[in-house]
């Protein structure tokens, strides 16, 4: 394995023998040759179109029958190969005929939250390995849709285009098929995708969400030119035997030739398939043989597969190692003999990473390379080629930047753009009817995971929580929530990804997140270190009516304690909570470390207080409310600790929303180790310096946003 340009690559079965110290010259070398070769390649198609050779259709008639390891795609240059160099060992592979920038489309079904995880491990391994732009074609339902789009934004790739399609529009043209896959309408898509996809475009690649590429998809996409003037479709043989119908007494699948075609990995020419009507072509098909079929068992595959035996002129045959069929009972381990034959792995079984292969470790660990590795990497320029992935106005922002200022970290953490993949997990939360709806917004990083159970148990209510995590960290996640009793049955819980990036926690950003993707008229912006009191998602949409929120601009304070105690039995009421304040086992929050955050709450008339009061606003107040959800962001200039909370309530406080304390609400936060950011405010004097400069900043930018209200502020600050 070597690394050049700071990208790991396998070395081929040809140079394995080299030794190390010329790696790197073999390397130049070898790709040379490959351009002679190509060139050799491209005179050999000419001289056979001369002698029209090009236009023979390679139908034969023996799909299925013929040796497993030849295909369609040996060329009229390997005549003189043997036959076992002509079978699936790809020895030193040719570069693919696929000009330097020439845009490469992919098209793919992808509906729900669990298919929109699937296709981003699928888009990691193809721009590993990519070296030309790619144009994404997304068919989607409205749920994959919000997710992807999103994270397509947020990423921003160079040389990569992405277009949605609405699932939803499509339905009819398929919903009259009966299908008994677990893919359900959706997996009859592929069927539509020369009505769904654009008229002007000419060919595409299909591809499931379970797919992983091991090589570069270019050399998929120069099979194309090796179609025949007749051949519309490109396929791979299925690889197990379903097809020949002798699984079980009375199994009858649907017609195919041999041992029919798999529809995971596909190249559809859409130009000719359109030419030749292909809409009403598989229309009819799919009516003539569902009068004895009663219904699709592998969805649109077995519609392909009938199409196909009856006009086998039109399919192209992928060779086996285009779509490495990981379902049991499979072929898939005739496909290669050595790794660098691999190219498409296909987990097409229901059981996914669990099927039984030989091989399903080497499989499962470059699949859960791709699954964790950090998508940040792959935000490379392919150099030569066009691209608009950074926006005018980030790379303005980052020109505006002075390196040499002291600050310049934090102000370049301001304007990073962060990955985000919203609901990473299923989500179904219908708000409540009445407009009093209150979700708990919260933010976390991995290393307080630990609170989602507790919190969950003590707020019913729907929950919008922004998780900051590097990619494998999310896979843990992932792990950690399927495996919870508690968190696996709550529906209305949504889980937002903030990828990690750069040195520092975006906290108010990660809030922003959170804020943005509640879904309710009113939110409860919380930390995820609280156990709010039980009860309190029904009292806060009561206190809503009451202090006619829907009509006044009005912020509610739950007032917050803390306990130094890791086990503790939890109040039950305000009485109870108020003898454990007496007895010491519950404090103020913050009283011994920064008493200001809180004071201003005042503690003491809370005690005996039956009725909701205003407070006045204070330097450094920073409650937990609940507000309306259109409410001003969190500012983003604030990362790491401090400030993030104290400059959000200031501008509630600049829009004059009046603070109103809730006599019969509490919170209680629960010990744990002081964040990383904190240990860095402590101990750094350029940290400190840096958040003044910000303080000041802020101070300002309210000046000139509210004018002559905002001095309070200025001076409050001075007067500290």
């Amino acid at each position: 394995q070597i690394s050049i340009y700071g990208r790991s690559l396998l070395l081929s079965p040809c140079l394995s023998e080299t030794p190390e110290a010329r790696v790197l010259e073999r390397a130049v070398l070898e790709s040379r040759v490959r351009e002679m070769e190509e060139e050799n390649r491209q005179i050999r198609l000419q001289l056979n179109q001369l002698q029209g050779t090009a236009g023979q259709p390679a139908d034969g008639g023996n799909y299925g029958n013929a040796a497993w390891g030849a295909s369609a795609d040996t060329g009229p240059e390997d005549v003189e190969n043997t036959a076992e160099e002509r079978a699936n060992h790809t020895e030193c592979p040719r570069s693919p005929t696929v000009l330097k920038c020439e845009l490469i489309h992919v098209a793919c079904v992808c509906a729900g939250h669990n298919a929109s995880r699937d296709v981003v491990t699928l888009v990691k391994s193809i721009l590993f390995h990519r070296r030309n732009p790619l144009h994404f074609h997304f068919i989607t339902d409205a749920v994959a849709n919000q997710i992807l789009s999103s994270l397509f934004q947020s990423w921003m790739v160079p040389s990569v285009q992405v277009s949605f399609y609405d699932a939803d529009e499509l339905k009819s043209e398929v919903s009259w098929i009966p299908n008994k896959h677990y893919s359900g309408i959706y997996g009859l898509m592929k069927l539509t995708l020369t009505k769904a996809l654009p008229s002007d475009l000419t060919k595409v690649i299909v591809l499931d969400t379970d797919i992983t590429f091991a090589t570069d998809i270019a050399e998929l996409w120069a099979i194309f030119r090796k179609f025949t003037d007749k051949q519309v479709i490109g396929l791979v043989e299925n690889q197990s035997d379903w097809y020949l119908g002798n699984l079980w007494k009375n199994h009858k699948p649907w017609p195919a030739l041999g041992r029919g075609f798999n529809t995971g990995v596909i190249l559809l020419y859409l130009e000719r398939l359109r030419r030749i009507g292909w809409e009403q072509m598989w229309r009819l098909t799919a009516e003539r043989e569902l009068m004895s079929m009663l219904s699709t068992s592998l969805a649109d595959q077995d519609i392909f597969n009938a199409f196909i035996k009856q006009n086998p002129v039109l399919v192209h045959q992928l060779p086996c190692f285009w779509n490495v069929q990981l379902s049991d009972h499979t072929r898939s381990e005739q496909c290669y003999t050595e790794v660098s034959d691999l190219k498409v792995i296909h987990w097409n079984s229901p059981k996914k990473l669990r099927v039984k292969n030989k091989h399903v470790e080497f499989f499962r660990n470059l699949y859960l390379t791709f699954l964790e590795y950090d998508g940040n990497l792959l935000r490379r320029e392919l150099f030569g080629c066009p691209s608009q992935a950074t926006s005018e106005s980030l790379q303005g922002a980052l020109e505006e930047l002075d390196e040499d200022d002291q600050c310049y970290d934090f102000r370049r953490e301001r304007i990073t753009v962060h990955r985000v993949h919203l609901y990473f997990l299923q989500y179904e939360y219908t708000p409540a009817g009445d407009d009093t709806d209150v979700t708990l917004v919260a933010q976390l990083s991995m290393d307080r995971l630990q609170m989602l159970e507790a919190i969950c148990k003590h707020w019913e209510g729907p929950i919008s929580l922004s998780l900051y995590m590097s990619d494998a960290e999310a896979q843990q996640f992932l792990r950690y929530a399927q495996a919870s009793e508690v968190l696996k049955n709550r529906k209305n819980v949504g889980y937002h990804i903030v990828y990690k990036e750069g040195q520092f926690y975006p906290v108010n950003l990660v809030r922003n997140v959170a804020l943005r993707n509640a879904n309710t008229p009113y939110v409860f912006l919380a930390d995820v270190d609280f156990l709010p009191m039980y009860g309190l998602y029904d009292y806060l949409r009561k206190s809503v009516v009451q202090l006619d929120m829907a009509n006044t601009k009005k912020a509610l304070v739950v007032p917050a304690f803390e306990t130094l105690r890791y086990r503790l039995s939890f109040p039950k009421s305000k009485a109870e909570l108020l003898s454990m304040l007496d007895m010491g086992t519950l404090y103020t929050f913050r009283y011994h470390v920064w008493t200001k955050g809180h004071a201003p709450t005042n503690y003491a008339k809370w005690r005996t207080a039956t009725t909701p009061y205003k407070v006045e606003w204070e330097a450094d107040f920073e409650p937990y409310v609940v507000v309306k959800r259109d409410c001003p962001e969190y500012d983003q200039r604030f990362v790491g600790f401090g400030w993030n909370k104290v400059s959000h309530i200031m501008e509630l406080d600049a829009q004059e929303y009046d603070l109103m304390v809730l006599p019969n609400a509490f919170m209680i936060h629960m010990p744990h180790a002081p964040s990383f950011d904190i240990s860095k405010f402590r101990s750094s004097p350029g940290y400190r310096y840096c958040l003044q400069t910000l303080k000041e900043e802020f101070h300002q930018d309210l000046s000139r946003k509210y004018g002559a209200a905002a001095l309070k502020y200025l001076t409050a600050q001075r007067n500290i």
